[in-house]
This record gives structure tokens, sequence and C-alpha cells, in this order.
């Protein structure tokens, strides 16, 4: 029996990336967002409406809290990682927090916030003290060149300064053209500034995949595995793109532990965003895992995730 498997095989997961999406859309209204014509290219089945509409066989689930609850208890997820849908809701975090607060034993919230509003800052301290905020995932406008300014900002820095005083989760997402590599220097500059910041990137920074040594995480990404609070999220973006080029997710997932230590590597659906069952989405996961040691696999799949975003940020 796999070391974190339970009697009936099923392994004890924690999934650190989901995006809840209401079915009740009087209370919770969708207001989605408009992807622009300049904005990079994605491959199918890494973006779209809830549940994604891309891939071999698309299925539109809708990650309802009800329903995640129970897709939970069928997967042996003893929690998740509710970050907020903003192709849906854009900075209306209302569901997430609703939802967080009612589930707080089992939902760990990480909004979404504008980097460059002046209110923002303020609001995540209230937030912190009023639902006991898992994170922050900060967005702002691209340039014409894919750099990213918002990221270290003036503005985003006072969002960066609360994350600092009370341990909070910098949740990011930054892609540009040729994935998020350019962004590094930025990111290591941060995490310098921050050492009580615990940063995570999405999608493992989403590289530039392709078929060799390193499968896109080079030795601009391994710059990053000197920092011990920056940690990666493997999702089923990352298996989709796997997928779409026919490249071996199992070894990008190797390459990836190898690299940043699976005490640094965390599993997450993106259900609400890619496509396929929440099911399917386990199955891939435990597949892309094949060639990681049991103990390797518990981190990847349950306590690195557990461990970075359920203790939530805390302010005097």
């Amino acid at each position: 029996m796999n070391a974190n498997a339970t009697p009936n095989q099923r392994p004890l997961l924690f999934d650190s990336h989901a995006h809840l999406v209401a079915d009740d859309q009087q209370r919770y209204p969708r207001n989605p967002m408009q992807r622009a014509a300049d904005a990079p290219y994605r491959p199918p089945g890494v973006i779209g409406r809830p549940g994604g509409h891309h891939g071999p066989n698309p299925i539109n689930e809708v990650p309802d809290a009800l329903r995640m609850l129970r897709w939970m208890k069928e997967e042996n997820v003893d929690g998740i990682v509710a970050v907020q849908k903003r192709m849906i809701y854009r900075y209306d975090n209302s569901y997430i927090l609703d939802s967080s607060d009612q589930y707080a034993d089992l939902f760990s919230a990480v909004v979404i916030l504008d980097a460059e509003h002046e209110a923002t800052a303020g609001l995540v301290r209230s937030w912190i003290r009023q639902h006991g905020l898992a994170g922050v995932r900060l967005f702002g406008g691209r340039q014409a060149d894919g750099s990213m300014p918002w990221l270290n900002s003036p503005i985003a820095l006072k969002t960066w300064d609360v994350a600092q005083e009370a341990g909070l989760v910098m949740d990011l997402e930054v892609l540009s053209q040729g994935g998020g590599g350019p962004s590094i220097p930025s990111i290591i500059e941060l995490t310098r500034r921050y050492p009580a910041v615990r940063i995570v990137l999405d999608h493992l920074l989403e590289p530039e995949m392709d078929e060799g040594a390193h499968f896109g995480l080079d030795e601009r990404y391994a710059t990053l595995a000197a920092h011990k609070n920056i940690f990666f999220k493997f999702t089923s973006i990352n298996l989709d793109i796997c997928r779409e080029a026919g490249i071996p997710a199992d070894k990008v997932l190797r390459r990836a532990v190898d690299l940043f230590g699976a005490d640094h590597v965390m599993w997450g659906s993106d259900i609400g965003t890619s496509s396929g069952t929440y099911k399917d989405m386990v199955q891939r996961l435990r597949d892309a895992s094949s060639l990681l040691t049991p103990q390797e696999q518990r981190a990847v799949w349950h306590d690195t995730g557990k461990r970075v975003f359920v203790k939530g940020g805390t302010l005097t």
C-alpha cells in the first residue's frame, strides 16, 4: 500500500488550487472577463469557463461549494485552497469568503485583488482579521513587452508589507510571452525583501515546456530553488500542456521535485478552469507521480500544500 493511502487505497490529498463557482447566481452574480486580444497564447485545456471546454473529452463541471465537498469526500481530500475565480467574478471575492467562513476547517481562502488599487492593502488587512485569509493573489496590467510592473510597484508593495507583517501567502500567477521565466528576477528580489512571506508560484510558473533534459525548468528556475520560502503548484494546467505537447508528465513532475524538493511542490486540481471531472484530475495526478517515491508522493499530494496554506495570516 502506498505510504499515504487509506485502507480503501485512496491516498490522502490536499488540493492547493480549486476555483469555487456558485450555482446561486442571484446571490453571487457572475461578471465574466473577456481575454484581451493580445493576451499570451495558452494551449487548449488551460483556460475557459467553469470546468473548461477543452481537451479530448471536455467536461464542464461547476465547482459549487457543496458539490466540492462531495468530491472531496469521494477522493479523500481533507482540505482545499479556495482560489478566487477572477475570470467569473473579477475582484468580487464574496463567494470565496462566504464559503471559507462556512467551512473554515476545509476551505482556505485566497482572494484576488487589484495590485495597484490604493485600497487593496487595507482590504487585505481587514479581511485577515475578519476571515482569516490563507493568501492573496494580485493581478494588474501587462505591458506591451510582456512585463508586469504591478508585481512590485510602489502600491503593490503596500500589500506585500501587510503580508510580511501577517505571515501571509502571496500566491502568484505571472505569465508573459515566454512563460513565467522573465518574472524570476523580480520574484527573487521580493523573496529577499519579504522573508516572512510564503511565495507560492502557480502552475510551476508555467515554463515553456519542451522535450529535453529540463522540460523548460531551466537554469533560471534553478535560481529559485535556493529560496526556501518559494513553493510551486503542479496543476492540471501543467498536465494539460504536457498532454497537448506530447511531453511525459511523470518526467516533468520528477524534474520539478528534483529541482525544488518534494517539500516545496504541491498538487492543485485547478477545478473551475481546467477541464475534466474531479475524479479524473486526481487520477491524472497519481499517474504523473509514478516516478516519485512514496515519501515524495505524500509530500506533493498532501503535506506540502497543507503545511503552507492552512496556517492563515495573523495580525496583532
